[in-house]
């Protein structure tokens, strides 16, 4: 590895769908917004390695607050794997989310490398996807998420995420905008999933 030609940036936002197209090439499922969400919330936040002007290696590391960070999108293209150029990126990534508990969602071949750093399995996942369709059903109590207020939408969410995230659920951003495809079920003036 010749270092002197390797770089890692922040990327522009033009350059954010590399990171979206790698993991698709992956065989990852990223939503529809969420490459654009987290830019959005954290615009320092994606960093992408390059060698000789080729993005070969991308990261995401999102700073929700000064205590919460999360890390995502972490692929090196597969010719340059095993050569150094994407743990420097880990550890620049680790250098923005520096003084933050840092959740990350890894692939399980990874582990003992993300155990390296100080990580440690929480949990595992699973991720379902489907199409919906069909008519909604004529229930007065069912309502768009995003005709909620910015607030109801917010207070939800802090039960269930580690940090206050505004800028992420904010009305401007993406993951607001693709709100028009989700809907809340209002049971006595309270929002349940």
């Amino acid at each position: 590895m010749d270092s002197k030609h390797y770089k890692i940036r922040t990327m522009k936002p033009d350059e954010v769908s590399i990171a979206v197209e790698w993991a698709a090439q992956e065989g990852w499922n990223p939503g529809l917004h969420d490459a654009d969400t987290y830019h959005y919330a954290d615009k320092a936040g994606f960093l992408v390695g390059v060698l000789d002007d080729e993005p070969i290696a991308t990261i995401s590391a999102i700073r929700y607050d000064a205590s919460f960070g999360f890390i995502g999108f972490y692929i090196v293209k597969p010719e340059y794997r095993g050569q150094g150029y994407g743990i420097q990126l880990w550890h620049a990534a680790l250098a923005h989310l520096e003084g933050c508990n840092i959740g990350l969602d890894g692939v399980v071949e990874q582990q003992d490398n993300y155990q390296k750093s100080g990580f440690q399995l929480a949990y595992s996942n699973l991720r379902y996807e489907g199409v919906s369709g069909g008519e909604l059903p004529d229930d007065h109590a069912i309502v768009s998420l995003k005709a909620l207020p910015f607030e109801t939408v917010a207070a939800y969410d802090q039960l269930f995420f580690p940090a206050h995230r505004p800028v992420f659920l904010n009305t401007g951003s993406p993951s607001r905008t693709a709100m028009h495809s989700a809907f809340w079920k209002m049971a006595c003036c309270q929002v349940s999933a």
